[in-house]
């Protein structure tokens, strides 16, 4: 008899609909947020510097929004996954670290 793997509770509709409306309001507030933070480079960038190659700013710009929005996003998922209980679902059935090193010892 194989034993019963727990449900996530992202498997019910209505609780995925709920986080997943989380987790588009929290990207929607983190790219409003990179847009204000990469005017406020560029601007910053352009009172100290002057007019410098177009191709500059471009790359700031595009290197701050990427990094915002992938390192936003994935924290998003972290949050959504912890959130929902998702987590708590997952079936570990590997020995834990401690056991892994105490068998190693020469027992």
């Amino acid at each position: 008899m194989v034993p019963v793997v727990k449900k996530s509770p992202l498997d019910d509709p209505e609780n995925a609909a709920h986080a997943w409306a989380r987790f588009r309001k929290i990207m929607r507030l983190l790219m409003a947020v990179t847009v204000a933070t990469v005017l406020l480079a560029v601007g910053l960038l352009y009172a100290f510097n002057g007019a410098i190659s177009v191709h500059f700013y471009i790359a700031v710009a595009l290197g701050i929004s990427f990094t915002m929005l992938l390192g936003g996003g994935l924290m998003g998922l972290v949050f959504l996954s912890n959130g929902t209980g998702h987590d708590e679902s997952v079936d570990n059935r590997l020995p834990s670290r401690d056991e892994l090193w105490s068998s190693k010892d020469g027992d």
